[in-house]
């Protein structure tokens, strides 16, 4: 039998795994906005992990409200009329803050769940109306809606669509401009109204590159979809719970959608969990009734106590210490101190302004991962998404010199790769 080195097994997401088991970088630890890798490396944390880490690493607060709810109930599942306190505070905290009036909630597993069961529910709608023909779901050239069947089949970007079949895994979905709403209103005529069930947009584009909206876009949009009875789903897995200085992006944009999608900044991190908020357009018929119809989905973990009680504790560090206004102060200081990078010549554009994020835009030809390479070995963690672009998304609790450490950082790594 061949000895195995440690992690041998480990099949990474989204990697080209020769040179994610020669590269792999073993993270042991994290502070703030700081982790600590398995060689005792300090890395400033400039992704949040995938976008979530929005309070932070190490919060001891968090692991003492998970130790505890675990002690009292791990968790149950809520099918049928089972539920468990956090659930239900979870839930109702939810629609209280969120971007949709008198809104329900569902519970999923994460982002990429809550995906799948917007679209769904979105085409069961119009079989409940009698109108079985709108089940085209439209989506943005650029957009990462998370790789389950139905994230894989609205995405944006094309080679998360490749290898699963023609046109996609899941049929009847089409993708449309990314920023110009007069080319989406071309789209939905072309189509016809009559056979879309719902448009999903993220209010600014996360692994596509860091793209904000357009001036006027995300109202044209919600203006589009009433005008014809399309229904609007803001996926806020990214933007959701602060990310833009707003607790929700559409309430930024002052959108009301029919749906909106939560994952990430919902625990930042600590407990997968995820949601979906429900408007009473849709879910009113669910809840009235003797004969009110059964949404047939659901989730082992839908609702899982722990995880809800572990949410209820982030959004309190969220709101106790002001970090949604902390965010929308440090969205100004991010976008000052990347906004001189456009001008290196490595450099095709600097996307930011649109929340604490910001991705800078590699010129083709630039080998990407070698810079974000050359970061992670200075200090700053640093990784590629989309269109050979460095992703930028501080934790929340990250300090005004932090954020000049991350561009400073890369400036180095582009003065130092094209020497």
């Amino acid at each position: 039998m061949t000895r195995r080195q440690l992690g041998d097994a480990l099949w990474n997401p989204q990697a080209h795994m020769p040179t994610a088991q020669a590269k792999r970088l073993v993270l042991r630890g994290g502070v703030g906005a700081w982790l600590i890798s398995s060689t005792g490396q300090r890395l400033l944390d400039a992704t949040a992990s995938l976008w979530h880490a929005n309070i932070g690493h190490g919060r001891a607060r968090l692991a003492d409200v998970a130790y505890r709810q675990m002690r009292k109930l791990e968790t149950y599942h809520t099918f049928g009329r089972f539920a468990n306190e956090p659930a239900l505070r979870l839930a109702d905290r939810l629609a209280e803050i969120g971007p949709v009036p008198d809104a329900k909630v569902m519970l999923t597993s994460g982002g990429s769940d809550s995906v799948d069961l917007a679209c769904k529910l979105a085409r069961r709608h119009w079989q409940l109306e009698d109108r079985p023909e709108k089940r085209m779901i439209l989506s943005r050239v650029g957009a990462y809606h998370g790789l389950h069947a139905y994230g894989t089949s609205v995405a944006g970007l094309q080679y998360n669509r490749d290898g699963y079949g023609t046109p996609s895994l899941v049929p009847d979905t089409a993708r449309v401009a990314t920023n110009d709403i007069a080319a989406v209103r071309r789209s939905v005529a072309e189509l016809g109204p009559e056979n879309i069930a719902a448009i999903i947009a993220e209010p600014v584009i996360g692994t596509g590159g860091v793209i904000g909206p357009a001036e006027g876009y995300l109202q044209g949009l919600q203006d589009l979809c009433r005008s014809h009875d399309i229904l609007l789903i803001a996926d806020e897995v990214i933007t959701g719970f602060g990310r833009t200085g707003h607790l929700f992006a559409s309430h930024r944009w002052d959108i009301q959608p029919d749906m909106v999608t939560m994952a990430k900044g919902i625990t930042s991190g600590y407990a997968p969990l995820g949601g979906v908020l429900v408007s009473p357009r849709i879910s009113e018929r669910f809840f009235e009734g003797a004969d009110a119809p059964i949404f047939r989905h659901g989730l082992t973990y839908s609702g899982h106590a722990t995880a809800c009680a572990v949410a209820l504790a982030n959004l309190d560090v969220i709101d106790q210490e002001g970090l949604v206004d902390q965010a929308g102060r440090l969205e100004t200081v991010l976008e000052k101190a990347v906004k001189p990078l456009g001008d290196h010549q490595l450099v095709e554009e600097v996307r930011a302004g649109a929340g604490f994020m910001a991705g800078i835009h590699l010129h083709e030809g630039v080998n990407g991962d070698a810079i974000a390479e050359a970061c992670t070995d200075a200090g700053v963690l640093i990784r590629v998404i989309h269109d050979n672009t460095l992703q930028i998304c501080p934790p929340f609790v990250t300090t005004e010199d932090e954020v000049g450490l991350i561009a400073g950082t890369i400036a180095q790594a582009l003065d130092a790769y094209q020497h």
